[in-house]
This record gives structure tokens, C-alpha cells and sequence, in this order.
């Protein structure tokens, strides 16, 4: 028999296991001897009462032995005559759509227009402090993808997609934390996540698969209703059985190249707004209810949200003790997003705030078609570009002074490493966007007093939340209607939003490459 046994500990308690253990034993109510083992399940922050308190969850094992945890690796080695798939992508969705591909006993040939996980570093490096965009390789795009260097944070409410765990196996067995398997919230960091990433590029390549940077699809290959392989930048052409599709949600020249050949694409709502910095300390004191931070807590975070009219606005990508950081892919745009190194120390707290944009909306301003929400989400961009002087310096005002619809005169010291200016934010955004956002904020203000507060910046835009496309696919085998043997996966193809989910869809479109192979 498995208990499951629930406790709740002061912070200054959560390092002493022998205590933990004598609350656990208190509850059970059997002969101890019966015990064969106690296991930490489930870790959490109680910070509604007057004092945080640490949530822990523990499976005790009566008369039954505890099974060991199932490693996943090593992988069997891809067979050299084995059916081949290429894979347009080393992000999230990619790398695990290669895994699953060598567990089912098919080479996967992973391309990414960027760079590897390390020589990314030169190219943000350039981003923030020469305001240098690198077309192909920035914050989005490189292996890892965008999460590599923006945060890392694995959370997810899409738990029937596939096994959350086995994707957070795949992840410790590759160098993360064991503690990611307990916490509600898991999160690696950006600082950790490189060797993370690096390490499973070494697992994909030891099993038999290929990984090529520098590898920008320029073309499909398509004859008679069916993909047969990619022509590259370089002029090289790559043969295959099937393809997936994993280039994330700000690859707009893939979006352009399927529009060109044919392949059926669809326009879908999405979110945009700005990213509000507040101090870490002014939010762990809403939220712990405390002055001041014990060390034993981790820096606090918080969901906000709320309905202006019909439709919602809220907080989207919270950082804590993080830092706001450029994700323009392209020259002649601003773009921000947020990133939290693992320990989570930096003095500020960052996230989107956001509010939903709907394609019915979008019409009424002359943005219709498949490419009009993506359109649109460029006119911003390029909007908050053309506010500033040709730099990465971002447009920001004082929250209250946004509010307000006044200018600020001076801004507060931001993690934002290019820099900010001040600008009417209030103005560069659409009228019907910045009126959600400013009422939204009117009314977080009323649950988390001093949200609203000219102690905070405001900075844009927020735009990359997820991709402004879809290429449909079939439910059932994940291939897209037109063309035979072609798989859409992940952010970019507009079924996943964030890692874990995006790692899930990887994975469950490599076993539908299974199935197609299998026919």
C-alpha cells in the first residue's frame, strides 16, 4: 500500500530532513516497522496565511517496496538501414521529437538555421550590447531554441499531451536538478540550460542521429502530394522519409515559404503587450506578506488576470528575480521578453502583461487574411523600433504615468542591458489595446496594492507570447491535410506554448511518424 502523506513546514525547516520525516511518521497510522521507504513527491508554497509555509507531499510505502525510477537513457543505436526524418528545428519541440524518433527506431536528421547552444552566446552578447540582430541566430532562434536563454521555466497545464515526467527525466538524466521532479513550479534557468541542451545534441548523435547547424530550409521538397526532403541556404539538398516541422513561434519566412508552395496555413488569435519590472522585494512583500524574504524562500512570483469588457488581460511569463531581455529576430524591431538565471537573484521581478487579440478584432483595423494577425504584430514591433534611435533601447514609461497617459520624465533603473527611453507608450500601442492594458492594470492594482505604482517600469512590446499562425494538422495521425508524410509540431505550428508542452507534442508527433512510416 502507498500513502500519501501531506505536511506543511516553517522555511527554516525545509533543509531538515529528520524532522520532515518524524511529521510524516506522526501521520501514519500503522506499525513503523511496516515502513520500507519514504519518497518526497510534491513541493509547494503556502503563502496564504499570515506567514509562508512549505507545502510538502510524501508517498510512504507500506509492506510494499518502493520501484526504483526508470531511467530512460541510454537509447538504442538508430540501425544504419533505418527509415530516415528530418527535423526543422533544435528547440524543445525538436530535440524530443528526435529522442522519441531513435526510441522508434528512425533517424532523425535535426537542421537548425542557428547556431549551437555556445556560439549563441557571441550573437545575444551582440544583441545587447551593440544592438546587432542576427537574423538566425538571437534569443528564438539556435539550439535549444527560445527557452535556452529565456528562462527555462517548465510549467504546463497541458497534462494530457503526453507524460510530464518522462519529459523531466529526460532532463535530470541530462544534467538538470533532481528537485525539478518535485517542484510545482520547475525551473533550470538560463545559466544551466546550455549544458542541458548540449548534452542532448551528444545523446541524439551517440544514437545514430544527426544534428547541422547553420541549416536554414529554404525549400520543400514535394512530388505528388508528398514531402521527400529540404533544400538548404547553402544549395545542399537533404533526402527523407518524412519531416517534421519544428521551427517555433517566430519563424515568419517558414510561414512565408509554405504560403508560396501551396501548403495551407491559418491565421489564430494571440496575445500582445508590454513587460512590467517591478523590485523582487516589493513582490515577495505582497506576496509572503512579510517585509522582508527568509533566505530559505525563493524569490516569489505571482499569476494576475482579469476581464476589461470581453476580453481578458493578464500576466504572461512571470520572472522572478529575473531580467528583461531583447528577442527581435530581425533588424528594425523591438521586441522584448524575460529570462531568470537558476538562482533567481537579481533585484528585479519581470513579466508580460498582456491582453488578448482575437482575428474578428483585427478586422476592423484592415488586418484580415492569413498573414494579418502576423502583420500586425510586425506594425508594433516596428512601431517601438522607429520610437527609439536605431538602437535595441526600448520604449518604456512609469507604470502610473502610463496609467495616466502621461510621459515620465525620468525612468528607474532597469535589467534591461541595452537601455530604455522614455516614450508614450500609451500612444505607440493601438488605442483599443492600451486602454485594456491600462484599465487591467487599474484593476490588479485593487487586488495587489501597489502594482500601480511609478516604482515600475513598463516596457515594450510584449509580442512573441505565441505564434500568430497555425498549419493544421490531422488529430489523429499529427500530418498535415495537403501533404503526405509532413508533420507540424510544437510553438510554431501553433500546438504547444512553452517547453514542457512543446516537448510533449515533440514526441507525440514522432510516434505519429511511426505510424505513417509503419503503413
Amino acid at each position: 500500500m502507498v500513502l500519501d502523506i501531506d505536511i506543511k513546514i516553517s522555511p527554516n525547516k525545509i533543509e531538515d530532513l529528520s524532522y520532515q520525516e518524524s511529521l510524516v511518521l506522526n501521520k501514519v497510522k500503522c506499525d513503523h516497522k511496516r515502513i520500507k521507504s519514504i519518497r518526497l513527491d510534491r513541493k509547494s508554497i503556502d503563502a496564504r496565511g499570515k506567514k509562508p509555509l512549505f507545502f510538502l507531499r510524501f508517498k510512504v510505502f507500506v509492506d510494499e517496496v518502493e520501484e526504483p525510477v526508470s531511467n530512460i537513457l541510454p537509447l538504442p543505436i538508430v540501425q544504419s538501414e533505418a527509415k530516415t526524418c528530418i527535423v526543422i528545428g533544435a528547440g524543445p519541440a525538436g530535440y524530443f521529437a528526435a529522442l522519441e524518433l531513435i526510441q522508434q527506431g528512425i533517424k532523425p536528421i535535426v537542421l537548425d538555421r542557428g547556431k549551437d547552444v555556445r556560439s549563441r552566446r557571441r550573437d545575444l552578447k551582440a544583441i545587447q550590447q551593440d544592438g546587432v540582430v542576427n537574423p538566425h541566430s538571437n534569443y528564438c532562434f539556435g539550439e535549444g531554441g527560445a527557452g535556452t536563454y529565456s528562462d527555462g521555466k517548465l510549467y504546463t497545464r497541458s497534462h494530457k499531451r503526453g507524460s510530464i515526467k518522462s519529459i523531466l527525466q529526460i532532463l535530470v538524466e541530462h544534467g538538470a536538478s533532481s528537485e525539478i521532479l518535485v517542484d510545482t513550479h520547475p525551473h533550470i534557468g538560463s545559466n544551466k540550460l546550455p549544458g542541458i541542451v548540449s548534452a542532448i545534441k551528444d545523446t541524439i548523435i551517440k544514437s545514430g542521429g544527426e544534428v547541422h547547424f547553420d541549416s536554414f530550409v529554404t525549400d520543400f521538397k514535394i512530388e505528388s502530394g508528398s514531402i521527400n526532403g529540404v533544400l538548404l541556404a547553402s544549395g545542399k539538398e537533404i533526402i527523407s522519409d518524412a519531416t517534421i516541422l519544428a521551427t517555433g513561434h517566430s519563424a515568419r519566412d517558414i510561414y512565408q515559404l509554405l504560403y508560396d508552395k501551396g501548403i495551407n496555413i491559418e491565421a489564430k488569435s494571440f496575445a500582445l503587450g508590454l513587460r512590467i519590472e517591478h523590485r523582487q522585494s516589493f513582490i515577495d512583500g505582497v506576496q509572503y506578506n512579510q517585509p522582508s524574504r527568509e533566505n530559505e524562500l525563493p524569490a516569489s512570483s505571482y499569476s494576475l488576470a482579469c476581464q476589461v469588457g470581453e476580453k481578458g488581460v493578464f500576466s504572461f511569463c512571470m520572472c522572478p528575480g529575473g531580467l528583461v531581455v531583447p528577442a527581435a529576430t530581425a533588424p528594425g524591431e523591438i521586441v522584448v521578453n524575460g529570462m531568470s538565471l537558476s538562482r533567481r537573484d537579481s533585484p528585479y521581478a519581470n513579466s508580460g502583461f498582456v491582453t488578448a487579440i482575437d482575428l474578428d478584432e483585427l478586422e476592423k483595423y484592415g488586418f484580415t487574411g492569413v498573414f494579418g494577425a502576423l502583420n500586425f504584430q510586425k506594425e508594433i514591433e516596428k512601431a517601438m523600433f522607429d520610437a527609439g534611435d536605431g538602437s535595441q533601447k526600448a520604449p518604456a514609461q512609469r507604470v502610473e504615468d502610463f496609467v495616466n497617459g502621461r510621459i515620465s520624465p525620468t525612468l528607474n533603473s532597469t535589467s534591461y542591458i541595452p537601455g530604455l527611453f522614455s516614450a508614450p507608450l500609451h500612444d505607440i500601442l493601438p488605442a483599443f489595446i492600451s486602454k485594456r492594458l491600462r484599465n487591467g492594470i487599474r484593476m490588479i492594482d485593487q487586488r495587489m496594492k501597489g502594482f500601480m505604482t511609478n516604482e515600475a517600469n513598463i516596457i515594450g512590446v510584449e509580442s512573441r507570447t505565441s505564434s500568430p499562425i497555425r498549419v493544421p494538422r490531422d488529430k489523429e495521425t499529427y500530418m498535415h491535410e495537403d501533404v503526405l508524410g509532413f508533420f507540424p509540431c510544437g510553438e510554431g505550428a501553433g500546438y504547444a506554448g512553452g517547453i514542457l508542452s512543446a516537448a510533449m507534442d515533440g514526441q507525440n508527433v514522432a510516434k505519429g511518424v511511426k505510424l505513417f512510416l509503419n503503413q
